[in-house]
């Protein structure tokens, strides 16, 4: 077929990345009889725009395709390059560099094959397609010859190199077509030694991939050697190997250690030859290859699951596959599953291609996949000891045990640190917080001593793989931690839940009220989540992960934080006991998180049964003691037993100023409780002297922005405005409302809390409309963050109805009455005050409406 005939136009070569060496022979092949060429890679440089490029190039109409699987990808830019043509009218010449169907509007055109025929053959069909059949001009070389090494330009793609010794193609391999194509690029484009390393976790694929770069870019060199480097003693005999292979040693060398003068005179060649490629398989220690890299023009790929490379090489982190590349895999592997079950089962593996291999192993061995998923969840490392792929060597529990053992050997600290976090979350973990902080003399413990030693030890650990490590944070892989879990024997086991508590307790931030320890809980929260409260046996474990709790529900997360504290305090009751300090602190978290939820009937009984115990433990004057008494007065509040939860609170707070003083945080808050009952019971003028006198001494104790204050100072606008006072209630909700949002954040549960009395104090000022926008606003939040039918958003979405109304927006506020009335209705109840309000706002609302216009 003849291509498209522009006078001194270019070849343009359209091609998929896959496809990259093809785009290269052919490329070369045109240039070498003498045609122009356009190709990317070639004559594109750093900040062309790409699009540009390639439409000025579709314009001058020359377009040599290269038909491919991948050059049909709906992703690839191929598709618009073929699409432009063929919308143009004009033609495409066409040839094919693997077996695929084109698509069906280019499925008339004549494309022939340059695969696997012989390199002369396929050129000759190239030329062919490009400018029709053609008669050699000089006499064909003898079909014996070889090509010698150091020869120019490339071969035809799929062929090999004379000197060869690399391992078989992988013929299930899949994806990672970008992380090939850049490795091309990069060793291509790089004028000094061009050294790779392909580094990530165990089972990654990292050795599949430098397997299939040297099969896909054989053409590319003239010389490619694998080199085994696990075992750094064996480096020598195989570089020793080559050098006899090429001839720049003698054969038949005498035995014992291979000569040195053999590697020497190696490194020697292979720096001015051309078209080279070394690959060290597995090796882990930088300096140790470091004598053994030749320089010059050499490509050398290698694999390792070190990072610690940029001294000796361009480091290129392998990770897992995407999700499309993990489905590939194990249909490729012959596993017969629907979408659905192949994407959960990637979920579980954690889309590691070692593991997605051996999971289609016992697939295709007819386990199915609800079966396997089910096993994974029971004992993950015993699944992943089957199933081996033939192209790996070992299993990825076996690979996992092997690892662990070494480090183990290498540095028992650092063994004990994965085990301490396999029990924990699969999320970073701050070991440097923890470091001079671990108490007893144990391998974690002085492996934690320092910083700098801490540092080694995750050094150690990252050097295997088994971890990720940044801003002094580790992260175990979520797979290789769940493989680690179950390997560990019962006797480790303990250990390593001794180990996790001392972490746990070593990094806590402290007190979760100051908001500059609230970065670090964000932090530690995963793990102090995860970590089976079992395992918890100290005091310092238990209020670390006691307080996290606490930390959620300043946040307002109460739902999550009562959920853990309830397994927390079954755990803890069976161990200690109810009267156990650590069970009746539980139990003082776990009445918070009943309330803050809205369940006060539960959490009064929680409180008074601590309280009944504490005073006959304690005594009725031990702070602990008193703490619950405060506590239990708000219960007995929210349970519109006001007057009670007065009388407590005033006896509380008089023991409290006569055992901790007037100032003390826990005095102050009782007092700021008791103002609020106070003002409930209609002693407006007593509850803003208490409010006014507890908020002057919070701030001089705790500071204008903590959150106690804050509270405080929330509830003294409503005392202000309750008392006429409406400006400067407005003034210091205003003020308020900007404190909180930027210390607990705008959708805080306390900020909306704010956000809504400040809207009524807005509109009493006539200040209609902005507090109609503050409502709108807080009213999405509390939504967001809290629910539709959450108390604080329905008392919101009533009064906003109300400035609506106020506006003229009748039809708004009658939609958003009536949506407010059924859901508090069926969340409230019908006689509950909240409900009755918004029922007595919508009569009067349809009442207005009704009303006849007077002209």
């Amino acid at each position: 077929m003849v291509g498209v005939e522009v006078p001194g136009g270019a070849w343009f070569v359209s091609y998929a990345g896959a496809d990259r060496a093809w785009a290269d022979w052919a490329a070369w092949q045109l240039i070498d009889a003498g045609l122009q060429v356009e190709l990317d890679h070639w004559d594109w440089g750093a900040g062309d725009n790409f699009v540009l490029k390639m439409n000025a190039a579709l314009e001058r109409g020359r377009f040599l395709a290269l038909f491919s699987p991948a050059y049909f990808e709906p992703d690839r830019f191929t598709t618009p390059e073929w699409t432009a043509i063929v919308a143009m009218k004009e033609k495409i010449t066409p040839v094919r560099v693997a077996e695929v169907v084109a698509e069906p509007i280019l499925r008339p055109l004549i494309a022939p094959d340059l695969f696997g025929i012989g390199e002369e053959a396929a050129r000759r069909v190239l030329l062919e397609a490009v400018s029709g059949p053609r008669r050699p001009t000089a006499a064909p070389a003898f079909p014996g010859a070889l090509r010698q090494l150091g020869g120019s330009g490339p071969r035809l793609p799929g062929s090999l190199p004379r000197v060869w010794n690399l391992p078989a193609r992988n013929a299930s391999f899949t994806g990672r077509d970008t992380l090939l194509v850049r490795l091309r690029q990069d060793l291509a484009a790089n004028s000094r030694v061009a050294v790779q390393a392909l580094h990530g976790r165990g089972g990654v694929g990292k050795t599949q991939l430098a397997v299939e770069y040297a099969h896909r870019f054989a053409g590319e060199y003239e010389l490619a050697w694998w080199i085994a480097a696990e075992d750094p003693a064996l480096i020598p005999d195989q570089l020793a190997t080559l050098a006899t292979r090429i001839g720049v040693a003698p054969v038949g060398a005498p035995s014992g250690a291979p000569s040195a003068d053999a590697v020497v005179a190696l490194a020697g060649e292979l720096r001015i030859r051309s078209r080279s490629l070394l690959v060290f398989d597995n090796i882990e220690d930088p300096a140790v290859l470091s004598p053994y890299l030749p320089g010059g023009s050499v490509h050398v790929l290698i694999t390792s699951r070190s990072p610690h490379w940029k001294s000796h090489a361009s480091p290129l982190d392998v990770d897992v596959f995407s999700r499309a590349e993990s489905v590939a895999l194990l249909h490729a592997h012959g596993a017969v599953l629907s979408h659905s079950d192949a994407d959960c089962l990637a979920l579980a593996l954690d889309d590691l291609p070692l593991a997605l291999a051996q999971a289609a192993a016992l697939l295709t061995d007819g386990l199915s996949a609800a079966d396997l998923t089910a096993e994974l969840a029971r004992n993950t490392a015993e699944v992943l000891a089957e199933g081996r792929p033939a192209d790996y060597p070992v299993s990825l529990a076996a690979q996992v045990r092997l690892t662990t053992t070494r480090l183990a050997a290498d540095h028992p600290g650092a063994a004990a640190l994965i085990s301490a976090l396999s029990l924990l979350a699969p999320e970073p973990f701050p070991v440097t917080a923890c470091a001079g902080h671990l108490p007893d003399s144990t391998p974690l413990a002085d492996a934690l001593a320092t910083l700098l030693t801490g540092t080694t030890a995750v050094r150690a650990i990252t050097r295997h793989s088994l971890a990720r490590a940044q801003d002094g944070t580790v992260q175990l892989h979520r797979l290789t931690q769940t493989v680690l879990r179950d390997q560990l024997t019962p006797a480790q086991r303990e250990q390593a839940g001794r180990d996790a508590e001392a972490l746990l307790a070593a990094a806590d931030p402290g007190d979760v009220g100051l908001p500059s320890t609230w970065p670090a809980w964000r932090v530690l929260l995963p793990h102090l989540l995860a970590v089976d409260p079992a395992l918890i046996t100290s005091e310092a474990g238990r209020d670390v992960v006691r307080n996290a709790c606490w930390y959620l529900m300043d946040r307002g997360q109460a739902r999550t934080a009562r959920d853990r504290l309830q397994k927390l305090h079954d755990t803890w009751s069976r161990q200690l006991g109810p009267d156990h300090e650590g069970t009746l602190w539980t139990a003082y978290c776990l009445a918070r998180a009943h309330h803050d939820t809205h369940d006060h009937e539960v959490a009064r009984a929680l409180d008074e049964d601590t309280l009944r115990r504490r005073r006959r433990l304690l005594g009725e004057d031990h702070p602990d003691t008193l703490s619950t008494a405060s506590n239990l007065a708000n219960r007995l509040a929210a349970l519109g037993r006001v007057e009670e939860a007065r009388d407590l609170g005033e006896d509380t707070l008089a023991r409290q100023r006569g055992v901790l003083g007037e100032d003390h945080p826990d005095t102050l808050s009782t007092a700021s409780n008791l103002a609020i009952r106070l003002a409930a019971l209609g002693r407006v003028e007593e509850s803003r002297d208490l409010g006014e006198d507890t908020l002057a001494r919070q701030r001089g104790v705790l500071g204008e922005d903590h959150p106690e204050p804050l509270s405080t100072a929330s509830n003294l606008a409503i005392d202000l405005a309750a008392l006429g006072r409406t400006e400067d209630a407005c003034v210091l909700g205003e003020d308020t409302l900007a404190r909180r949002r930027r210390v607990l954040g705008e959708d805080h549960p306390d900020t909306l809390s704010t956000a809504f009395n400040l809207a009524i104090d807005l509109a009493a000022l006539g200040r209609t409309e902005d507090a109609c926008d503050l409502g709108e606003d807080t009213l999405a939040r509390q939504r967001r963050v809290l629910g539709e039918d959450h108390p604080d958003p329905l008392s919101t979405a009533s009064n906003l109805a109300i400035d609506l109304a106020a506006l003229g927006r009748m039809e708004e506020a009658c939609d958003l009455g009536e949506d407010t009335l059924a859901r508090q209705q069926r969340v409230l109840g019908e006689d509950h005050s909240d409900t009755l309000k918004t029922a007595r706002l919508l009569e009067l609302l349809e009442a207005t409406e009704d009303e006849p216009d007077i002209e």
